[in-house]
């Protein structure tokens, strides 16, 4: 580098004119509500699936039985499902076998409400982190998403197993070819729980009564979703309002799908997204807004 001089100025030292500097990151003003900038959730990929790996491995790790829990949920469940709503309350199943019905219902319901459940304590569960360093807030909610993803499959397997021993002893039951369309189904249910999820964590962070809520609120939800029933045995004039339930359909098209039970029209299929859509856009609005001041609230 060469250092000029100006005789004009006593023969003092010039430095030469800086260079242009390229930045790799601009902080600026957000936009109050909706700035969600998702292109961070790209470059912040290797955080995603490092949270992923924390939530998947560390679920069991300290426990005796470990992964076998992934199976002795649902089947418990299932099992008690069969007894209570099957052999004692004896609720039709449309033709199916009781078992297979429940275990359709209960691998579903599982996976939407543990997303539901464990994101909407994103706040509340993770402010040290937060609190400490910056990183998109929406990884902690994607994570969840997708490490049940793999505790959504397992569960899946489970439910093929028993779906193969039933047909080889004859039970009706007929496949379709929409088992193709199970990836659309499980991406509703993953958007609907990040939905829910992130409109609880949203408001919890002011209220914290919402945190003792949750769990109930499910539970009460699951009983407004056909998961011990078939939603043909609710009456038609009131089966709409059912439809205004995203997960309705959601349960009744996976059952159509491997069970071939025919409860389900495309109209509920269409509402069930518009509604989940709906959700979702909301959520993350509320989401982003928090985001920026809870630290003062938590």
């Amino acid at each position: 580098m060469t250092t000029e001089y100006s005789a004009s100025q006593g023969g003092e030292p010039q430095a030469p004119e800086a260079a242009a500097v390229e930045w790799t990151t601009i902080i600026r003003p957000r936009h109050p509500w909706f700035h969600l900038e998702l292109g961070e959730l790209w470059r912040y990929r290797d955080l995603v699936l490092m949270f992923v790996r924390r939530d998947f491995v560390a679920q069991y790790k300290q426990t005796i039985l470990g992964p076998l829990w992934f199976f002795l949920q649902p089947l418990f469940t299932t099992i008690i499902f069969t007894v209570v709503f099957g052999h004692i309350a004896r609720i039709s199943t449309d033709g199916v076998p009781g078992f297979l019905f429940y275990l359709a219902g209960t691998v579903c319901w599982g996976y939407f409400a543990t997303c539901l459940t464990e994101t909407s304590n994103t706040f509340i569960t993770n402010a040290q982190i937060f609190g400490k360093v910056y990183f998109p807030r929406l990884v902690i909610p994607l994570a969840i998403v997708i490490s049940n993803i793999f505790k959504f499959l397992i569960q899946f397997c489970l439910f093929l197993g028993f779906l193969v021993y039933y047909y080889l002893k004859g039970a009706p039951l007929v496949v379709s070819p929409w088992a193709l369309a199970l990836p659309l189904l499980l991406l509703q249910m993953a958007l609907l729980g990040i939905a829910c999820g992130t409109l609880v964590s949203a408001m919890t962070t002011k209220y914290r009564d919402l945190t003792l809520v949750v769990g109930f609120g499910v539970q009460l939800w699951m009983f407004a979703t056909p998961v011990v029933y078939p939603l043909s045995q609710i009456p038609a004039h009131y089966r709409h309002y059912f439809a205004v339930n995203p997960m309705a359909p959601v349960i009744e098209s996976f059952r159509a799908i491997f069970l071939g039970t025919r409860s389900i029209t495309p109209e509920y299929l269409v509402l069930g997204w518009v509604i989940t859509l709906s959700l979702l856009g909301l959520g993350l609005v509320l989401f982003n807004r928090v985001e920026k001041r809870f630290m003062d609230t938590i």
